[in-house]
């Protein structure tokens, strides 16, 4: 049942619903046969009208007692927005109501007119903090359209938002302070109705929940550190490049506030992943990187130790990772390095995510979060936003949902949102997956906590993706040392004048009297002499530590001046033991005649010791690897089976379809073997491979081209990642990209895996490139 149905339920229940159902089959069967006022009041309904009753004809009718639903997870219950909308007894619906037509469809319209609020509000919402973009509205928001243009007339609601009888005025009012403030809600994409029920549930009972005087201090004290380190490096370093989060402060709390509370429900490790804009603010406000190494970075120190080998990057694309307590728990946060190019990163740290989660068994996927941070330009115009959502829910990929952050600046770098995107929103991508999506305004503090905690309980509830689209302004040019003024002046006149996030929720604590105005100016102050004491120490500060192989990762060196052959021979007696498993199905197993045929001469040549071909020699190596407990992943298009029909490392019996792998049936005691049929995507998956292969170095990670053709589809993960990643960053891999070329005579497309490019990559011992004929 719909939600607009499931309100119309409750209203018809003190109509007498199961009289109206009864007339209105009536009237279907025979117009003529029922009472001319109900023969009136049907013939007049809207389409929609009607669609609703017809809905409901067969619904059990019983009445039942209205109940607010319960908070979600402890948090407390809102107050009710309108004063004085509280549920009335069944004494107070009309005495007429019964038998009213009029009557009921006021309350019909009174609930289609609230489903257009749900549906539309968001395009009446005050969420430009600049106050340049004015609401478009819609037409589905006006009153009139429903006939409820006497703002003074009670209409019957039978608990919908919390009401039994209500007047429009009050409803109007209702509605708009949940649809049209400070948040735009889009849920009704969301295809489950169980999940839609659940958002509109919270949207409408707990968004405007009061927060306690110590969390409104400690989101203030979050504001003062996010501006005060935008001013400070202002200071100091003054036209410095540093893509600063000026203007878009409220990031700070939101993303606080969803670690936090994502502690609470049951999260051990946080991994971000973003491009440059507020980089620096979330290395050393939320990962916990010291200010003073920050600070002696800005004044050319290394940040790594002396002699470590590599090119290093700057300041804004490196990553940090450090353990945190929050909400009483010791919490992994980690900041994945990334490039230049914007997006790049969100298949790999989704990737090293899945890669972790699997580490720790983590099977419900919920205690390892992906958290990804876009620009708006950004998100609307890579493609690689498109090609990791696909991923979301797909066997092998899925994470349990990401939490999406757009830091909405209103602009990409010189370009206005009417010239790069197609839609009203930049977060509109995700309504293809059915992702509920907030707007919020980066300039209602308590709107952007309460809309954060609100989408890491949908993440955590529902394991899905879901998009905060904080709306925002950028206070400089695209850098430090751009002029905006060329291109946005009228913009950037008003911003010159814009009163900072910190100084409005500052001055609305002091009017609460959360703080004194004396206390509010204290914070401020002891944030400021915090940096000037890093910043006095920066100036002797040195890195004396090589943290990069540490856990899982201690032991590993790097390429350069060590032996890198391992001993990779097995017994022959291994060789046979496994290769009788690999050559071998269930007795009851109906297997493919032609697979039948190939798994004999997998048998022969184990019996002979000769004759191994490439698909053989790959199982054993496969084999050897997870018999001794070293899990290998492969994944790429049509894998499972292999391009050329070659591997069939799942064979399909041929009656009922079931699947057997033998890579999965060595031992009680070997490692996993998982391999995915990927998505037609080359970029993404191998991103997220290559993140998979950064989260446990003990596992084997394979990607494999449909064709070796193909793989400059993935150019950019190649070029930024896979071929620079250990000079840029210190960060090793040991993934493997298999390439197969095809055969000769099947045209340029289909011949070659552009070896020459990997050979132009290669430098300084960053990988290997093997040609096997």
């Amino acid at each position: 049942m719909s939600s607009s149905a499931a309100a119309l339920s409750s209203i018809l229940t003190g109509f007498n619903a199961e009289y109206i159902a009864n007339l209105y089959n009536e009237f279907l069967k025979n117009p003529s046969g029922v009472d001319p006022s109900w023969r009136a009041f049907f013939d007049t309904l809207r389409d929609d009208e009607k669609a609703v009753l017809s809905e409901l004809t067969g619904a059990s009718w019983a009445a039942k007692e209205f109940k607010k639903p319960n908070a979600p997870f402890g948090v407390k219950t809102a107050d009710e927005v309108v004063k004085g909308a509280k549920p009335a007894n069944k004494s107070d619906v009309p005495a007429a109501a019964a038998a009213s037509p009029s009557a009921l469809k006021d309350s019909i319209q009174a609930v289609l007119m609230v489903k257009a609020f749900r549906m539309y509000g968001h395009f009446a919402a005050q969420l430009d903090p600049l106050g340049l973009k004015h609401p478009a509205g819609h037409p589905e928001l006006d009153p009139v359209r429903y006939g409820l243009s006497d703002l003074n007339k009670s209409v019957y609601l039978g608990g919908v938002l919390g009401f039994e009888t209500v007047t429009v005025e009050k409803l109007l009012a209702k509605l708009r302070a949940i649809y049209c403030n400070h948040v735009g809600v889009e849920v009704q994409q969301v295809v489950n109705a169980e999940e839609r029920s659940w958002l509109e549930e919270r949207i409408e009972t707990h968004l405007q929940t009061a927060f306690t005087a110590d969390e409104k201090k400690t989101f203030y004290k979050q504001l003062v550190a996010g501006q005060g380190l935008e001013d400070f490096l202002h200071t100091k370093y003054v036209g410095t490049k540093r893509f600063g989060l000026d203007g878009g402060e409220a990031y700070i709390p939101c993303l606080e506030e969803i670690s936090r509370r994502g502690v609470e429900l049951g999260v051990r490790e946080v991994a971000v992943g973003m491009a440059h804009r507020g980089r620096l603010n979330t290395l050393t406000n939320v990962m916990g990187k010291p200010f003073t190494k920050l600070f002696a970075e800005f004044n050319g120190v290394p940040s790594t130790p002396e002699g470590t080998p590599g090119s290093g990057d700057v300041k804004y694309h490196m990553g940090y990772s450090n353990d945190r307590q929050i909400a009483g728990a010791t919490v992994h946060m980690s900041l994945t390095p990334n490039p230049s190019h914007l997006e790049v990163v969100n298949p790999v740290v989704t990737g090293k995510v899945r890669g972790k989660q699997d580490i720790y068994g983590d099977v419900a996927r919920r205690e390892v979060l992906t958290l990804l941070v876009h620009g708006d330009a950004a998100f609307a115009g890579q493609g690689l936003v498109m090609e990791t959502l696909m991923l979301s829910e797909l066997k092998g990929y899925s994470v349990g949902g990401t939490v999406h952050i757009i830091i909405n600046n209103q602009i990409g770098f010189t370009t206005l949102p009417d010239c790069s995107r197609s839609g009203p929103y930049s977060s509109d991508l995700a309504k293809m997956l059915g992702c509920p999506i907030f707007h919020v305004n980066g300039d209602d503090l308590e709107a952007v906590t309460s809309i954060s905690r609100l989408a890491i309980e949908y993440r955590q509830t529902f394991g899905r993706d879901v998009v905060i689209d904080l709306i925002c302004y950028r206070r400089n040019g695209h850098n430090e040392g751009d002029e905006p003024m060329f291109t946005q002046p009228i913009m950037y006149k008003t911003i010159k004048d814009k009163e900072s996030v910190r100084s409005i929720y500052g001055r609305q604590l002091v009017a609460e009297g959360v703080y004194s105005e004396a206390e509010a100016k204290a914070e401020v102050d002891a944030f400021m002499k915090q940096m000037e004491e890093a910043f006095e120490s920066s100036k002797t500060y040195k890195v004396n530590k090589a943290d990069w192989l540490e856990g899982k990762w201690a032991g590993l060196k790097p390429a350069y001046g060590d032996e890198r052959r391992g001993a990779t021979a097995i017994t022959a007696d291994a060789i046979k033991r496994l290769g009788d498993k690999l050559s071998s199905v269930p007795p009851t197993f109906n297997l493919n005649s032609k697979i039948a045929r190939q798994f004999e001469a997998k048998k022969d040549m184990i019996a002979k010791g000769e004759g191994f071909d490439w698909a053989m020699g790959e199982a054993l190596a496969f084999a050897s690897l997870l018999d001794e407990g070293h899990p290998v992943r492969l994944s790429g298009q049509d894998c499972e089976r292999g391009t050329f029909s070659h591997r069939h490392s799942v064979v399909n019996d041929q009656e009922t379809e079931e699947k057997y792998t033998p890579l999965n049936n060595l031992s009680d005691k070997q490692a996993k073997y998982e391999v995915l049929n990927s998505p037609l995507s080359e970029a993404a998956v191998l991103g997220f491979e290559l993140g998979y292969s950064w989260a446990d170095p003990n596992a084997l990670v394979l990607w494999e081209g449909q064709f070796g053709d193909f793989v400059n589809g993935a150019q950019v993960i190649i070029d930024q990642y896979i071929s620079s990643a250990e000079s840029k960053w210190l960060r090793m891999s040991g993934l493997v990209m298999l390439l197969p070329h095809g055969f000769e005579g099947q045209g340029p497309e289909h011949s070659s895996a552009r070896l020459e490019r990997f050979l132009q990559l290669s430098a300084e011992d960053n990988w290997q490139v093997c040609n096997f004929t």
